[in-house]
C-alpha cells in the first residue's frame, strides 16, 4: 500500500512527465545498443491494419504512433491554446507580448544557425525547423525541480512561450511539411471541418459527437497529404469552451482534463520510446561533427537561448514589455536556455523532414536532438539553481 501511495505522489508531481520521458528515451537507447535491437526494430515495424469495407489504413506500428497517437497529443495542445486564447494567458495582449516576441526569436535563431551549417545541401535543409521547437513537459519538469527558488511568474512565462512555440511549430508543419495533396481527401476534410463548425455554432456540447467527426477528419487528412496530426488541432478549435446555460460544465476543459494524463503518461513516453533509439556504440567523430548534428545541437543550445533572451531583452529595454514579476534577467536567461530542450516536437519534425530522405540523417538528428536537449536542460538548471541560491544570500553577504 505504501508503494502505491508513493507512485500516486510521483504521478502528481510536475516533473513526473519529464522523468517518464527521459526513462522512455533511455529505454530506447538501451534497446538499440543491446541484443534487443532486433526486437526493437521488429516491434516498430509490426504491420497494423484497420479496414472498414473498401477503406483501408495499413501502416507499421511506428507510423500509427507518429500519425495516430500524436494526433491526440496535438488535440491536447490545440485545446490548451484555445483555452488560453479565450480566458488564459493569451487572452490579453499585455500578457502575450513578452513570451510572443521571445517565441519568435526562439524559432528564428535556431533555424538560422541550422541553415548556416547546412546551406547548399538540399536534403539536409529540410530539417531547418528541427531545433526551432520546445518541449513543454520536459522544460516545465526541469523548472519544477527547482521548487520555490523560481518565481511563479517565470513558470507562467515559460508555459505561455512554449504554447506559442507549439503554435508556431503547427504552422510550420502545415506550410512546409505537407506532401502532394489528394483533391478528394481534402474536399472530404473540408466537409468534416464545416460539420464541426456547424456543431459548435448550433450549440452541440456532446464531446463524443465531435470525436466521431474528428476521427473522420483524421482519416481524410491522413489520406490527403497534409500531416494527419493537424486534424487534432482543427478538432480542438471546434470543441466549445462553455456548455449550455443549464449545464455547469465545459466540454473543452473536461476533454483537456481527461486527455492530459493519457498524453503525459502514455502517449508521449510511447512516442519517445519509438523515436529516441540512437545507436551510440557505432558513433564516429564524423557523425558528431556532421553539419546536421552541429546545426541541431548549436541551434537548440545556442540559437534558442540567444533568440529568446535577445528578443526579450530588447522588448523590455524598449518598454514594450516587462520582466515577469519577481524575476531578473538572469532568471530570464536560465529559462531561455531551458527552451533549448526540443525533444518531443523536434523528434516529430525530424520524422517529417528526413523519414523518406535518409536513414543516416534520421540517426544523426536523433542523436543531436538528445544531445542538444540534455545540454540545455543541465545548463539551464545550473543557471537557475545558482541565481536561486544567490537570491537567498543575506544582503550584506560578501
Amino acid at each position: 500500500m505504501e508503494n502505491v501511495n508513493r507512485i500516486k505522489v510521483f504521478l502528481a508531481h510536475e516533473s513526473a512527465p519529464g522523468v517518464l520521458l527521459i526513462l522512455s528515451a533511455v529505454a530506447a537507447i538501451i534497446c538499440v545498443n543491446s541484443p534487443l535491437e532486433g526486437f526493437y526494430a521488429w516491434l516498430l515495424n509490426v504491420p497494423v491494419e484497420a479496414r472498414i469495407g473498401a477503406l483501408q489504413i495499413d501502416k507499421p506500428l511506428f507510423l500509427w504512433i507518429n500519425d495516430g497517437l500524436m494526433a491526440v497529443f496535438f488535440l491536447l495542445i490545440g485545446l490548451e491554446i484555445k483555452r488560453e486564447m479565450l480566458e488564459g494567458h493569451l487572452s490579453q495582449l499585455s500578457q502575450v507580448v513578452l513570451p510572443g516576441l521571445a517565441a519568435v526569436g526562439g524559432m528564428l535563431f535556431p533555424a538560422l544557425i541550422y541553415s548556416l551549417f547546412n546551406w547548399g545541401n538540399v536534403d539536409a535543409m529540410k530539417g531547418w525547423a528541427i531545433p526551432a521547437a520546445t518541449d513543454i513537459a520536459f522544460a516545465l519538469g526541469v523548472l519544477s525541480l527547482l521548487g520555490r527558488s523560481v518565481p511563479t511568474s517565470l513558470k507562467v512565462f515559460l508555459l505561455t512561450l512554449a504554447i506559442l512555440d507549439d503554435l508556431g511549430a503547427i504552422i510550420i508543419i502545415a506550410i512546409f511539411y505537407t506532401a502532394e495533396l489528394s483533391a478528394l481527401s481534402m474536399l472530404l476534410a473540408v466537409v468534416a471541418l464545416v460539420i464541426l463548425a456547424l456543431m459548435n455554432w448550433s450549440g452541440v456540447t456532446k464531446t463524443a459527437a465531435y470525436v466521431v467527426v474528428g476521427v473522420f477528419l483524421w482519416i481524410c487528412v491522413l489520406k490527403s497529404g497534409v500531416h494527419a496530426t493537424l486534424a487534432g488541432v482543427a478538432l480542438a478549435f471546434a470543441i466549445p469552451l462553455t456548455g449550455r446555460k443549464k449545464e455547469n460544465r465545459s466540454p473543452l476543459r473536461n476533454l483537456e482534463h481527461s486527455l492530459h494524463p493519457w498524453v503525459s503518461f502514455a502517449i508521449i513516453p510511447i512516442f519517445a520510446f519509438a523515436n529516441a533509439g540512437v545507436p551510440v556504440l557505432g558513433l564516429k567523430i564524423a557523425d558528431i561533427t556532421h553539419p546536421i548534428s552541429l546545426g541541431i545541437v548549436f541551434g537548440l543550445l545556442i540559437g534558442k537561448q540567444l533568440g529568446i533572451f535577445l528578443f526579450s531583452w530588447v522588448a523590455i529595454k524598449l518598454k514594450i514589455a516587462r520582466l515577469p514579476e519577481g524575476a531578473s534577467f538572469v532568471h530570464l536567461y536560465g529559462v531561455a536556455i531551458l527552451c533549448g530542450i526540443g525533444f518531443t516536437m523536434s523528434l516529430f519534425i525530424k520524422s517529417l523532414a528526413f523519414e523518406n530522405v535518409s536513414e543516416h540523417y534520421v540517426q544523426l538528428s536523433r542523436m543531436s536532438i538528445l544531445l542538444g536537449s540534455i545540454l540545455s536542460a543541465v545548463l539551464g538548471y545550473i543557471v537557475l539553481k545558482r541565481v536561486g541560491r544567490q537570491s537567498k544570500l543575506p544582503a550584506n553577504h560578501g
